[in-house]
């Protein structure tokens, strides 16, 4: 478990934790909204969704579950941030789409495609940025590379695994894929550059008891 800052950092951290988080689920939203194709995590959960006639947040929520409990021989640590991100993007995905009208035409779902992607790439800067522990299938990938793999080949290999069981399972593929794969990788940079905190601080160890001679530390 990543320690715990002082509170004086959680009041300053937590609500960009909190809003980041609620911005990338009405994105995701949003990009489901326009039906042209999805993430490749968002099109697993979509599948998944699709075989099991849960709710795609719902399955979200889910799926972020079953990746925490691959970072256990991983030793990877749990933050605020990892619980809040498995639980609060789902549920505003699902209370996103409840609020939003179907779509129709190409202007309007490309806009809605446009905007979720960026309300992402904004919710990650946010999210990341507050320093408080990566999401699970954040935290599944920098594990895998603290082991000596290649950042780009841990990226690659566990995306195009999501999207090819996403695919099979029946997600949505697209435009929407194709603009992620390649567009939200630099809009999350730029969001980062912008939006993130200066990291936090170790906590220091309690100094060892200096002896007083009287029997007592």
């Amino acid at each position: 478990m990543h320690p715990i800052p002082p509170a004086a950092e959680l009041w300053r951290r937590v609500p960009r934790l909190v809003l980041g988080l609620v911005l990338m689920g009405v994105g995701i939203a949003l990009t489901v909204r326009a039906d042209l194709g999805l993430g490749p995590w968002d099109v697993l959960h979509q599948g998944v969704a699709e075989r099991t006639g849960l709710p795609i947040g719902w399955t979200s929520i889910l799926v972020g579950v079953v990746v925490l409990a691959l970072w256990v021989p991983l030793r990877e640590r749990v933050g605020l941030g990892t619980i809040l991100n498995a639980v609060i993007v789902g549920l505003v995905i699902d209370a996103a789409l409840a609020l939003l009208p179907g779509l129709h035409g190409p202007t309007p779902k490309v806009t809605a495609l446009l905007l979720g992607l960026g309300l992402i790439a904004a919710g990650s800067g946010l999210y990341i940025g507050s320093g408080l522990g990566a999401g699970p299938r954040d935290g599944l990938m920098t594990a895998i590379v603290r082991r000596g793999h290649p950042v780009w080949s841990v990226r690659t290999a566990i995306e195009v695994t999501v999207l090819g069981a996403g695919f099979l399972l029946g997600g949505a593929v697209g435009l929407g894929t194709v603009l992620t794969a390649f567009g939200i990788g630099p809009l999350v940079q730029l969001s980062l550059g912008r939006l993130s905190l200066p990291p936090l601080e170790p906590i220091p160890a309690p100094a060892p008891a200096v002896s007083t001679g009287s029997g007592r530390a």
